[in-house]
């Protein structure tokens, strides 16, 4: 598996060259967030944010009949109004930590990845799922909202519309339909979604980190901008990586027929 960094009980990091895999490994709970758990993807999302080496980063999981089941609501029944409050900062913490990553971020998916679990997934820029996956935003059914980016993230990707009548019917989707509404991006043959979202990774991290990061703001930053100010995004990101190392290492390979050595700087 190369070389595996565990953080907490419930989150390891595995490097495959420039690719790094976030794994969610609470098995026993189909890898429902707790709050520990929580607290293990922010700080794994902190570190890689930091890691100039992580090109891309694949969101993998370990259980074999899910991605993940979304909050641990076994946790949340047994707190108090009080500790639930306290505990939202935590639980927030990890969909921002995966949705600020500075790189490239694919989700590979199979199985269930429902509520917060499929929150995870939307916070990544590309989701590879396979014919197994069943995805939904059921939050509303137990009496509260998706609080991990769901109302946001989800008509970013398929429409207001389409965002009301998923999130308000509570209803699970599975991989046929989700790929014909945009729900997923991808879907690889059965069991192959982590191979397929690694090979991506890897196509992905072939170009320049520099680039990959630079496009990666622009596209996020331009998003819901007008045009005119969306250029301006574009512009900005442009020069920051004109200048750059990877910039003349980029130009120089290509014209010299062989392949880049990014100096990612």
């Amino acid at each position: 598996m190369g070389d595996e960094q565990r953080y907490g009980e419930h989150v390891a990091v595995r490097r495959h060259g420039h690719v790094v895999e976030l794994v969610l490994d609470r098995p026993k709970a189909m890898n429902a967030v707790s709050s520990e758990m929580a607290r293990s993807i922010a700080a794994a999302c902190a570190a890689l944010a930091g890691d100039a080496g992580a090109r891309v980063v694949v969101v993998t999981s370990t259980h074999e009949r899910a991605f993940s089941v979304g909050a641990d609501l076994k946790e949340r029944n047994s707190f108090s109004d009080a500790e639930l409050l306290r505990q939202r900062p935590t639980a927030r913490a990890a969909y921002t930590g995966v949705l600020d990553l500075p790189m490239p971020t694919i989700a590979a998916v199979h199985g269930f990845a429902l509520g917060g679990g499929f929150e995870l997934a939307l916070s990544c820029d590309v989701i590879v799922a396979d014919p197994t996956t069943v995805v939904g935003l059921p939050e509303v059914s137990v009496g509260v909202i998706p609080g991990g980016g769901g109302t946001q993230l989800l008509p970013r990707r398929v429409g207001a519309a389409r965002a009301a009548e998923l999130i308000f019917s509570a209803r699970r989707v599975e991989a046929p339909e989700a790929r014909e509404l945009g729900l997923v991006d991808v879907v690889a043959e059965e069991g192959g979604a982590r191979a397929e979202a690694l090979a991506l990774g890897a196509r992905m991290a072939a170009n320049s980190p520099v680039g990959l990061r630079a496009a990666k703001r622009a596209l996020r930053l331009g998003h819901g901008l007008d045009l005119r100010a969306g250029l301006e995004v574009e512009d900005a990101a442009w020069r920051a990586v004109a200048f750059s190392g990877d910039r003349a290492e980029g130009v120089a390979a290509f014209n010299e027929k062989r392949k880049p050595k990014w100096p990612g700087e």
